[in-house]
């Protein structure tokens, strides 16, 4: 077997980006020669999943791959000074490195000077006691080597104190020049792959060899941008891809998916579940124990994945592709990639909930057109006057209904008073519970404005499960009336604001229970 030792270029041409990882496939034309040889192929990323490697090489009869295998090379970089050729950043980074290797030195030597003299200041002091004591007196010299070690002390203190500033503003300022640095330019690999690949071939001539590997530091993640022009909507949706491969992928068929190939799954476990039957104590005839909970109204669609952190694809694995070759370059960042977009006339409201929020919202429907399902993500929202915010679009299949909130009106406002009132009617003494909820709407108006705007407005009413207790809505006591409940309980109605208007809604229902009914 005869071994190349030039690489044969290997480049990425397709990538199929996972939640968490990416699927890798390489192509490319070998000319081969007759029969057994090993060839040397690359550099790949070092970071390739050995055991997910796979070579085929493409309608070749007369050829097979024999052996394929990713062999790794460590070149570590070392303190080099920067060439000719490289920037003018790089060569400032390495001055700046000398010149703080030099004032460290230099501060050194200064601190070990400072201590110098203090232990001379120490046994000067300590001669001029003892001296003292037994009587001698030198006070002209003693004056003179204090002054002069004094002197000495805070020369070399204020050089000390120069150093130290000039070398934390060094610091400063070498920080962001690496910064700057790792910014603007990528370092070389540490850990280099190759790949060797043995094939064994009848006759000599060119072949097509596809290979695929698993890549993890690869993830996407879906992003939207609604445009809203008037009564028309456009929804573009995009995919946030981000790669540390070690790579850079250039003009590569680019799939999305939402495929976990790293989950495990297992059998639920059978376990018993015993039902028993028991006759009801007298007091638990005689009482009806009731409470008020909270229920979120659901919509047709799949049901909510649990445990699985990041895309939200209704539990069903999604593929996506972009419509042109991409380029991602393995830099850590978010890249925009589009992948489809459509336009659509959409109904607008101004609905409002005030037992949630005392908002008035912009809500803009629609159905899905984009001929694939809108996964879970953020949506960039755009109107008239420019970006609104950011909202949350759900899971949305394709051609089922889609609804956007565009931001609340600040020209609105709604304030909510609620009032309950207890009795106890007839013989039975059945408990009624009155409440009454009043809502006043206002608007305000830039001068020159005309136009009418509706707003629709939501209240609920409790819905009743058992027969002990009713709910009755009073339709008389309303001002105005509602214009629609459903079987929810959710009342609504569309109030019409003129430039300026301001309207009050009144909601009044009852709760009627038996005397054996308890926590009401």
């Amino acid at each position: 077997m005869s071994t190349d030792p030039k690489p044969i270029a290997l480049p990425v041409t397709a990538v199929t980006c996972l939640e968490d990882r990416a699927h890798v496939e390489r192509t490319t034309v070998l000319d081969l020669e007759g029969g057994i040889q090993r060839l040397r192929l690359g550099p790949v990323t070092a970071l390739a999943v050995d055991r997910t490697l796979h070579a085929e090489l493409i309608a070749a009869h007369d050829a097979a791959v024999l052996d394929v295998r990713i062999v790794r090379a460590w070149t570590p970089r070392g303190p080099l000074p920067p060439a000719a050729d490289d920037s003018a950043v790089r060569h400032r980074v390495h001055a700046m490195e000398q010149e703080r290797t030099a004032l460290e030195q230099r501060r050194d030597r200064l601190g070990t000077r400072l201590a110098v003299l203090g232990r001379l200041a120490t046994d000067l002091l300590r001669e001029i006691g003892e001296g003292a004591g037994s009587g001698e007196s030198e006070g002209e010299r003693w004056h003179r080597e204090l002054d002069r070690v004094d002197g000495e002390r805070d020369a070399y203190g204020e050089r000390l104190r120069a150093v130290e500033t000039r070398l934390g503003a060094l610091s400063v300022e070498l920080r962001s020049f690496r910064t700057a640095l790792d910014l603007s330019e990528e370092q070389p690999a540490e850990l280099v792959g190759h790949v060797e690949l043995t094939v064994d071939a009848a006759v000599a001539g060119p072949v097509r060899l596809r290979l695929t590997h698993l890549v993890p530091c690869a993830l996407w993640r879906p992003a939207y941008r609604a445009v809203l022009d008037g009564d028309s909507l456009t929804l573009e949706t995009d995919a946030m891809v981000w790669q540390r491969t070690g790579e850079d992928w250039s003009d590569v068929r680019l799939t999305l998916s939402t495929a976990r190939s790293a989950l495990a799954t297992d059998p639920p476990r059978l376990a018993e579940d015993r039902l028993t039957l028991k006759d009801r104590s007298a007091a638990e005839r005689r009482i009806v124990d009731v409470e008020l909970r909270e229920e979120e109204i659901g919509d047709l669609g799949p049901a909510p994945v649990l445990g699985l952190p990041g895309v939200d694809d209704g539990g069903e694995p999604r593929v996506l592709n972009a419509p042109v070759p991409v380029s991602v370059p393995a830099d850590g960042r978010a890249h925009r990639v589009p992948v489809s977009a459509f336009t659509m006339a959409a109904s607008s409201e101004y609905a409002c909930s005030p037992e949630l929020s005392p908002l008035v919202t912009q809500v803009v429907r629609c159905d899905n057109r984009s001929g694939h399902a809108l996964l879970a993500g953020p949506v960039d929202l755009v109107r008239g006057s420019g970006s609104s915010g950011r909202g949350t679009l759900d899971f949305t299949a394709p051609g089922a209904p889609l609804e956007l909130a565009f931001g609340s009106r600040d020209d609105h406002r709604v304030v909510r008073y609620a009032e309950e009132s207890r009795d106890s009617v007839g013989i039975s003494q059945r408990t009624v519970v009155t409440r009454t909820v009043r809502l006043h709407l206002s608007r305000f108006s830039a001068p020159g404005d005309q136009d009418d705007r509706v707003v629709t407005v939501r209240e609920r009413i409790p819905v009743s499960e058992v027969s002990a207790v009713e709910v009755r809505l009073r339709r008389e006591a309303c001002s105005p009336a509602p214009d629609a409940v459903d079987a929810e309980g959710i009342v609504r109605w569309d109030v019409t604001l003129p430039p300026g208007g301001r309207r009050t809604v009144t909601l009044a229902y009852e709760l009627s229970a038996s005397a054996k009914v308890v926590g009401l």
